[in-house]
């Protein structure tokens, strides 16, 4: 008897490169659309999100999946080889879908195979812009990157499509990632799941949300509710809480500034969602926690 297993998972190249970074590789708060694999071959460096604070050490793999917002560190020198990939999947779910953390393991030589390999059939897949996410993380660049996926030949594609898997299957051992069960979610709702994520500092409403995924607003919203619980509004909210805790206590933003970054049009609308939310004032938490 034959067993036959589909891959539900492919992704889409959008840079690989080695790069050498200083002091200037300082960024917080980086939330991108697409994971990201490191393998640091020398130096130091550290990254860090609000479960997590992890040493960026020469030998090690480090993965960040995408929509977790992270810290990027490097006090001196750092060298690394980096890719960046988005993930797509038949029924709309990500393999990391229920674990936003970020991962490290211990590099073995097929890793650093891997990454040479990747890059010598990717030539010029470099960000060749900037290394801040806010300059090279626009979707008329990924246009441009996917353009370069459809110029491969078949033979690229496919080894491309090779290294990727293997590179991935590093962080998908259950010792790693840990057990954790897939359940299904219509695809609409987790591309709105994305967006508020990477838009929480913009209005947000349901009646916008409802007319990116083509659907009535009410619908939308009771549909929301059943796969996640909240209606859109309310999960909107606990959302911008939860960034807005973190942000308190990674950065010495005001809080005036804090509730302008989570997309608050005032101070008072932010400190009392805040409360109701968490059940003290943004002072108050910033002490005790």
């Amino acid at each position: 008897m034959v067993i036959k297993r589909i891959l539900t998972h492919s992704f889409s190249l959008m840079n690989v490169d080695l790069v050498r970074l200083d002091s200037r590789w300082n960024y917080r708060n980086v939330i991108s659309p697409y994971h990201r694999i490191y393998y640091i071959s020398d130096g130091a460096g550290e990254i860090s999100h609000f479960e997590r604070q992890l040493s960026l050490e020469a030998g090690y793999l480090y993965l960040i999946p995408s929509f977790t917002i992270c810290n990027l560190f490097c006090a001196h020198f750092l060298e690394q080889y980096f890719v960046q990939f988005f993930e797509e999947s038949s029924d709309g779910m990500s393999l990391f879908a229920n674990n936003r953390s970020i991962f490290k393991v211990k590099a073995a030589e097929t890793d650093v195979i891997n990454f040479k390999r990747l890059l010598a059939i990717n030539p010029g897949r470099g960000i060749n812009r900037s290394d801040d996410p806010k300059v090279y993380e626009k979707d008329v660049y990924y246009r441009e990157y996917q353009e370069l996926n459809n110029q491969q030949n078949t033979s690229q594609f496919l080894e491309t499509q090779g290294i990727l898997y293997q590179l991935v299957s590093r962080f998908t051992a259950p010792e790693v990632l840990g057990k954790t069960e897939r359940k299904f979610i219509p695809v609409k709702i987790l591309d709105a799941i994305s967006y508020i994520s990477v838009h929480l500092h913009l209005p947000l409403t349901v009646r916008s949300l409802a007319e990116r995924a083509h659907q009535n607003p009410e619908y939308f919203s009771r549909l929301f509710e059943r796969y996640t619980g909240s209606r859109p509004l309310a999960y909107i909210n606990e959302k911008r809480i939860e960034r807005a805790q973190y942000l308190i206590m990674t950065t010495s933003s005001k809080y005036a500034e804090v509730a302008e970054m989570t997309g608050f049009e005032s101070l008072s609308h932010f400190s009392r969602t805040f409360k109701k939310v968490t059940g003290m004032s943004p002072g108050i938490y910033k002490k005790l926690f």
